[in-house]
Order: C-alpha cells, then sequence, then structure tokens
C-alpha cells in the first residue's frame, strides 16, 4: 500500500511539474512587456524606399510600369539624367476595371506633362497605409490606452486606439478609426473607415470607403529595423486582399518640427491647400 501511495505522489508530482511552466507562461502572457519603440530618442526612417515589398506566397502590391522607369532625385542626380514620377503597371490582375480606367487617365496626363500628386508634397494627410511610405522620421508614444504614430513632416500623428473594439459607425476620415493590440512582440493596428480622399501607395491607386488594412509592427535585426506586413482588403477596389512590407531604420534623433506649407510654393503649385480667412 506504502508502494502505491508514494507511485500516487511522483505522478501527481510530475503532473503538477509538468504545468508549471504552462501556467506561469499563461499568467505571464497578460502581463508580458510591450515592444519599446520609442526609448533614447528612437526614431525610424524609411529602409526600403517608398513602395511596398511584396510577401512571397501572397497576392502583391501595384508596382511602376517597366515601361517607364522610375528615376527618384538621388538617382538622377547620380545618372546625369531627368527625374520621373512613378506610373502604375496597370497589368496587374488584382485591380478592378474601374480603379485602372481612374489611373489610367492619371498616368496619361503625367506622362504628358502633369506633376504627380502625391500627399506629401501638397501638406496633405497621406492616409492609411500610405501614411507609412513617406520615409519618415516616424516617432513613437506608447500608452497603456493609445499609440501615437507621428510623422516628422508636417507633424501628422496618427491615433491607435489599445485594446477596444471598432465603433459600430465610424464616419470616414483621412485616417480612419485604428484600434490595436499587442501579439508579444508585434503590435498589430487594424484601420477602417478612410475616406477616398487618400491613396493606397505612391501609384496613386484609389479605393473606396470599404478599405481594410492590417498592419504588423515589429522589430528586426537586434532592434535595428521595424519591419511592418500591411494587408489591404476592399472588395470594390481589389479582387483579392493584397500584402506588402516596409522596413525602417532605426535612427536615434530628437524629434523636431518641419512645416509642410511654409517654403513648398516656391518651384510648382502641387495644390496645397490655403486658408482664405483666420480660422480663429
Amino acid at each position: 500500500m506504502l508502494g502505491l501511495n508514494l507511485k500516487g505522489r511522483f505522478l501527481a508530482g510530475g503532473i503538477i511539474a509538468a504545468l508549471v511552466p504552462v501556467l506561469a507562461s499563461t499568467l505571464a502572457a497578460p502581463f508580458a512587456s510591450p515592444p519599446d519603440f520609442s526609448s533614447n530618442d528612437a526614431s525610424w526612417q524609411g529602409a526600403n524606399g517608398v513602395n511596398f515589398i511584396p510577401v512571397p506566397g501572397a497576392v502583391g502590391p501595384v508596382t511602376n510600369d517597366p515601361a517607364h522607369p522610375h528615376y527618384s532625385n538621388a538617382e538622377a542626380r547620380r545618372l546625369g539624367i531627368q527625374p520621373t514620377y512613378r506610373i502604375a503597371d496597370l497589368s496587374n490582375p488584382n485591380i478592378k476595371q474601374w480603379a485602372k480606367d481612374v489611373m489610367k487617365k492619371d498616368n496619361d496626363e503625367v506622362l504628358g506633362g502633369k506633376i504627380g500628386y502625391t500627399p506629401g508634397s501638397s501638406c496633405k494627410p497621406s492616409g492609411v497605409p500610405t501614411f507609412m511610405l513617406d520615409g519618415g522620421p516616424f516617432f513613437f508614444l506608447q500608452t497603456t490606452k493609445e499609440v501615437l504614430i507621428i510623422a516628422s513632416e508636417d507633424s501628422q500623428v496618427r491615433h491607435v486606439y489599445m485594446n477596444v473594439p471598432h465603433s459600430k459607425s465610424v464616419k470616414p476620415s483621412w485616417y480612419g478609426e485604428s484600434v490595436g493590440r499587442y501579439e508579444g512582440d508585434t503590435l498589430v493596428i487594424d484601420t477602417i473607415g478612410l475616406n477616398t480622399k487618400t491613396f493606397v501607395d505612391q501609384f496613386r491607386t484609389p479605393h473606396t470607403e470599404k478599405l481594410h488594412v492590417v498592419e504588423r509592427w515589429h522589430m528586426i535585426n537586434g532592434g535595428k529595423t521595424m519591419e511592418v506586413e500591411v494587408t489591404i482588403e476592399d472588395p470594390d477596389t481589389f479582387y483579392q486582399p493584397w500584402k506588402g512590407i516596409v522596413r525602417w531604420d532605426r535612427v536615434q534623433q530628437p524629434m523636431e518640427e518641419y512645416i509642410c506649407v511654409e517654403g513648398n510654393l516656391n518651384l510648382f503649385d502641387y495644390g496645397v491647400p490655403k486658408a482664405n480667412k483666420p480660422d480663429f
């Protein structure tokens, strides 16, 4: 009988010992520290230009028309040629026809000499997900209830409300409604309610108010690089949801004020908004 009791104790002890790490991880999970994107004057500067990187195995983003290569100002200076604007490749089978018609009209106008519009050059809000293609630097302010993502250029700010559901009725706006949560070392942001005044990329791809964007922000390369995987869904614009990746390098620098409108009217008329009368 004593042997049976000892055997039972050993079995019970083994079960408890096996459960300890499981219980410990379960109890610790809700209290795990979120990733720190902001300490030591951390800012994030664009590392892969201003285009989405395709995600292997997923439907990809809009890309540049190979018949009309894009050369940035820096590339043009290096090569001794004229810079060019981005021209969307309309052979992309995932874009619905109405959007292709809008983009073709824009492509033709740019190829005919029109200035290629971008929100940044016009001092207007970029919207989501184009906000993250502006190159930065970006800064984070993280609290338990809200995460702010601040673009140094024109001091534009995204508000991400943590651990709450979307509102029952969301009025469309430039940056929509973003709610977030942490999954381990990843900040997950879900955004809806975006107005149609913005694009989904730098190729001036339009969208409808059904646009739904999910972003997964996490650090790689020992915290030296921020990587964001973006999932874009808009059933009225794209046949299938598509994915893209954006990366930034960590740069240690304080936040500086950059006023877009002042001094942005010298060479071209980018359609910068102007106030006809004071609003105070």
